[in-house]
């Protein structure tokens, strides 16, 4: 018999890279548009201070961006090693959508990344602003790319079936699938929030440290904290619009994040401990009819419950659950911080609320944990499907033995964790060195 179980095995390993992966295309796709503003500013007015900022997260970003191609490679060879089954029958649709994603947005960011690093005082300062720019468009336009395959499996629309492989027949209907536009906004959204708060939390650090670090201080928290305000409420609204989509699409999961269990009227639950034997939710604290006020737009509007799906097309309530409501808390926290930094401003004490200070210092690493949350609610609330309704992800893992899976899990965990350490105690020391060391030949 054997000991270790692939598809276990396989689901983790896959979890793990994609896990820390993703951490760093958030950040690049944030910092981006930052450094591009900056360009900007620095064309305008050949500050130094803005001069040295640019040095200084220009190398974030690349040691971030670097990490993310590192990181990345090997989620494709797991297709081919571990989910075999799934790349064959699906490949005709996306293989063709993560191509797409490598001849554009990959070789966008690495032809203009070379001037955007290696170009100042070779080529005129426009030209900079515009390779940033091109940097950060490509950014974005690789996510479009992974978010419209990755929607796809949620939502697969635009493909026939030849022989059980998924086959494309109106390629505008696979990339823009039911749920690509509501994840595209919500990811976009949630880099540039991370980058906001990864800005603005260094700043409020610079603030708390003061002397030559004040000035830099101030500028990255009045650049930071506008973009907060203005995504951290549309976030809000946007994921509404991306629940009712949910439950057009994905009742199941839907069912699973509000861990609702008998179709009907359904509360808003606060806490619970879902018990999935029992299909019941012990000690649970919840508002009734305020889940359907929000879902249906009427508090006694009936809403699908786990009960109308076989206990083996449910997902695993108590993860998709609690990821959600992580996702939510962090999505407050940041509500909560652009209300009081905008009232901060407002009344000339944004830079002296040191209490203020030390929380942003303290949510630098916020969006994050929000994103990784937000992803284990979505790929967790999939479940048990690859591709929604059409393939189980029993199906798709290739025929390798479990210990094969286990060894590459162990080694890929251990070689993530020395990429992970050794690229966050870099940028710990790019940030901690401040501008005026950074700064180069800026």
């Amino acid at each position: 018999m054997e000991p270790f179980d692939a598809l276990l095995l396989a689901r983790v390993q896959f979890a793990v890279t994609i896990g820390v992966h993703i951490l760093f295309p958030t950040l690049t796709i944030g910092l981006a548009g930052w450094l591009a503003i900056l360009e900007y500013r620095w064309m305008r007015s050949d500050d130094p201070v803005l001069g040295g900022l640019i040095a200084m997260w220009t190398k974030v970003f690349a040691i971030g961006f670097g990490m993310g191609v590192v990181s990345g490679v090997v989620l494709s060879y797991e297709f081919g090693t571990n989910w075999s089954e799934f790349s064959r029958r699906t490949g005709p649709v996306l293989g063709p959508l993560l191509s797409y994603e490598v001849l554009t947005a990959f070789f966008l960011e690495g032809s203009f990344l070379g001037i955007m690093l290696f170009g100042r005082g070779r080529v005129p300062r426009g030209m900079i602003f515009f390779a940033t720019c091109m940097v950060a468009f490509g950014t974005m336009l690789s996510a479009f790319w992974i978010l419209s395959a990755n929607s796809w499996m949620h939502t697969p629309a635009g493909h026939v079936m030849r022989d059980g492989v998924f086959v494309p027949g109106d390629w505008f209907a696979v990339v823009f699938n039911p749920s690509f536009p509501y994840r595209l906004a919500h990811m976009l959204a949630a880099a540039y929030l991370t980058g906001a708060f990864v800005v603005g939390g260094v700043g409020a650090w610079y603030l708390l440290r003061g002397g030559a670090f004040a000035d830099c201080g101030r500028i990255m928290m009045k650049s930071a904290l506008p973009m907060i305000a203005l995504l951290a409420p549309a976030q809000l609204v946007i994921g509404d619009l991306h629940g009712l989509n949910v439950r057009d699409h994905q009742p199941a999961k839907l069912a699973a994040i509000e861990a609702h269990w008998k179709t009907g009227p359904m509360p808003l639950i606060l806490f619970a401990l879902p018990d999935m034997a029992a299909e019941r939710n012990r000690a649970e604290v919840a508002v009734p009819g305020l889940g359907s006020l929000i879902i249906g737009h009427s508090a006694d509007a009936v809403v699908t419950g786990l009960d109308a799906f076989p206990p083996e097309n449910r997902p695993y309530v108590p993860l998709v659950f609690w990821s959600f409501r992580l996702m939510v808390g962090i999505g407050l926290f940041m509500i909560f911080a652009a209300a009081t930094g905008v009232v901060l401003w407002v009344r000339g004490r944004l830079f002296e609320a040191r209490w203020f200070h030390r929380l942003m210092t303290l949510g630098i690493p916020a969006g994050f944990v929000a994103v990784l949350a937000g992803w284990v609610t979505a790929e967790a609330g999939r479940q048990p499907w690859l591709v929604n309704g059409l393939m189980r992800t029993h199906e798709g893992v290739s025929p390798v033995p479990g210990g094969s899976v286990a060894a590459s899990l162990a080694l890929f965990s251990l070689a993530y964790v020395v990429i992970l350490a050794a690229g966050c105690t870099y940028m710990v020391r790019v940030l901690r060195a401040g501008p005026d060391e950074a700064s180069g030949g800026y």
